[in-house]
């Protein structure tokens, strides 16, 4: 299937609608006929839009439309119907050799670990379920914003299977060992009061008012200059991966260099 080029503003396929406003993208799994539920489809244009989004976009919102934010898998995945024109749904992979297999499943990983990269933020607005590869969705944004009828759920374990969307570093890195084991394990239903009190959301606020705090939120990110909000992520994202209070302050005055040097670039220019 040839796909759409990014350049003009706007890609629909696999379910997934993108829309381009200036420094804005705005993604929207649109299924709700299914509760947004994914399929390698979705994956792979998901992917497609971290590959191809234009550098000067530098906030990208993540939602769903319909009633929620995304169920999670679709459940022909797990009959073996036939999904996105091929038949077997999980089970298909088993049928690829070791190397394919795993190829296979970093394809899927890399529909939402684009979403992490410091170049821009993302924000998930979630209402509704987001359950499985939809909470692993949310967890790869930077910020999620949720509606008070909000619910997460870890529902892999439950199935029989694991996260392997990237859900689980991010889960853990928010909430702890113990609350990520726990909600992980029996796939309880977090709600958006827990969730904003042990650190999985930012902010909970009505379902009709969750349009207007995603706008408040983008035009918050947008007034600092990029390159100062890019260095600012990546120097978080540095913090949370455990590095030593040394090596932390050595990429904190590498980062701060670099923006002295780009304050130096521009002042010579004008």
């Amino acid at each position: 299937m040839p796909v759409p080029s990014i350049d003009a503003g706007v890609l629909e396929r696999g379910g997934v609608r993108l829309a381009i406003s200036g420094p804005r993208a705005t993604i929207t799994l649109d299924r709700p006929d299914v509760l947004n539920a994914q399929t390698p489809a979705t994956w792979q244009a998901l992917r497609h839009i971290g590959e191809q989004l234009d550098p000067d976009v530098r906030v990208v919102v993540v939602r769903g439309s319909g009633r929620a934010f995304s169920a999670g898998l679709d459940r022909r995945m797990f009959t073996g119907e036939p999904v996105d024109g091929e038949p077997g749904g999980l089970g298909a992979i088993l049928a690829l050799s070791p190397e394919e297999a795993d190829a296979r499943i970093a394809s899927y990983q890399a529909g939402f670990t684009w979403l992490r990269d410091p170049a821009r933020v993302t924000i998930a607005a979630v209402h509704g379920h987001a359950i499985g590869a939809g909470f692993q969705l949310a967890l790869a944004c930077d910020f999620r914003v949720l509606a008070e009828d909000a619910q997460f759920c870890m529902a892999e374990t439950g199935l029989g299977l694991v996260p392997d969307l990237g859900g689980t570093l991010p889960l853990v890195r928010l909430v702890g060992y113990s609350r990520a084991a726990e909600m992980c394990v029996t796939s309880r239903r977090v709600k958006a009061e827990e969730s904003l009190r042990i650190g999985l959301a930012n902010s909970v606020v009505p379902a009709d008012g969750l349009d207007a705090a995603v706008d408040e939120l983008v035009a918050a990110v947008l007034k600092p200059m990029a390159g100062a909000v890019t260095e600012t992520l990546a120097l978080i994202a540095s913090a949370a991966s455990g590095v030593d209070a040394d090596t932390q302050l050595a990429v904190e005055r590498a980062a701060q260099l670099r923006r002295l040097r780009s304050f130096a670039a521009l002042s010579a220019q004008s």
